[in-house]
């Protein structure tokens, strides 16, 4: 079979393209290339077929498990391919092992280490039970990230590429400083200790809530990360499209509850509108592939991130 390998500019990557078994897939193909340009991981490689810059759909990306002849027309021995380098790639569990260690390593140090006395702050630091309890909260919520990472996620896409790594550090360390400098100052006034308990109670329970969901969504990918998209079902799921976002927007209003800071709630906002535009699109996505059509079953009528607002 004969294969033509183009870049998106229409110039051909391999000269004279490659020859491969008509039972090849494209995992196959995909090492095909890397034999021939080393710097060229599979990891790094996005195959699509040619698709006219006019038009409003988005091009077909080959499915690494599919047998490349599936993607011709009738019984033709020649396809042509599009080749787009992603560039270097990190695997997500790297990724979010860095972005939730920071936070994790960073909050501590405004507690336990005289980090005002440096700022110029002379006054006796006075260190209140809601510091204490925020300071186990925030760790809790990270090592709980941090563990489900490893253990619990599993991953539809193996890789991400390096530069966010940087781009999600810096958005996860920086409020994780941003957040304890406040937290901890020596000029902060707690809440009422009842306010607090209601806070960090409401957010434990989502934190909970949380662990549970995702659970739930790695039951319904194989241990490959494969299984494509399914209807996700039972606990909050059954009114939330997006009941891991739901939970883990809660937890961070249980934690502003308590706390009572402007650089909590700033967090809070930006991570929720983050969520929820994540949670729109697989909304969309969801809605658009169960469709009710040709045996296909039809999504349920659902929240989709924050009853009863949205």
């Amino acid at each position: 079979m004969k294969v033509t390998v183009t870049t998106r500019s229409g110039r051909e990557l391999i000269n004279g393209g490659l020859d491969i078994d008509t039972t090849a897939t494209v995992a196959d193909l995909e090492d095909a290339i890397h034999q021939r340009i080393k710097k060229y991981h599979p990891s790094r490689q996005r195959l699509t077929l040619p698709h006219h810059p006019q038009s409003k759909e988005k091009p077909i990306v080959l499915q690494y498990k599919k047998v490349l002849k599936d993607y011709t027309n009738g019984n033709s021995d020649t396809i042509t391919i599009v080749f787009k380098d992603l560039g270097p790639q990190v695997s997500y569990r790297t990724l979010f092992f860095f972005e939730y260690l920071g936070p994790l390593l960073l909050y501590p140090l405004f507690y336990y280490f005289p980090v005002y006395q440096y700022l110029g702050y002379q006054t006796k630091h006075v260190i209140y039970p809601v510091q204490t309890y925020t300071l186990y909260y925030w760790c809790l919520h990270y090592f709980k990230r941090i563990m489900e990472t490893f253990f619990v996620h599993r991953f539809s896409h193996a890789t991400s590429p390096v530069s966010n790594v940087f781009r999600n550090c810096a958005y996860y360390w920086t409020f994780a400083c941003f957040i304890a400098y406040y937290v901890n100052h020596p000029l902060y006034m707690p809440v009422s200790e009842f306010q607090m308990k209601i806070g960090f109670g409401f957010g434990l329970i989502m934190q909970v809530a949380n662990l549970y969901c995702h659970i739930i969504l790695r039951n319904l990918r194989g241990r490959n990360g494969n299984g494509g998209y399914q209807i996700p079902r039972g606990f909050l799921f059954n009114f939330v499209t997006c009941a891991n976002y739901t939970t883990e927007i809660y937890q961070w209003l249980g934690f502003n509850v308590a706390t009572q800071t402007v650089a909590g709630y700033i967090f809070l906002v930006v991570a929720a509108s983050i969520m929820t535009n994540w949670a729109l699109a697989k909304h969309r996505r969801l809605k658009k592939l169960f469709d009710g059509k040709e045996g296909r079953p039809k999504y349920p009528q659902r929240w989709v991130i924050l009853p009863p607002f949205l």
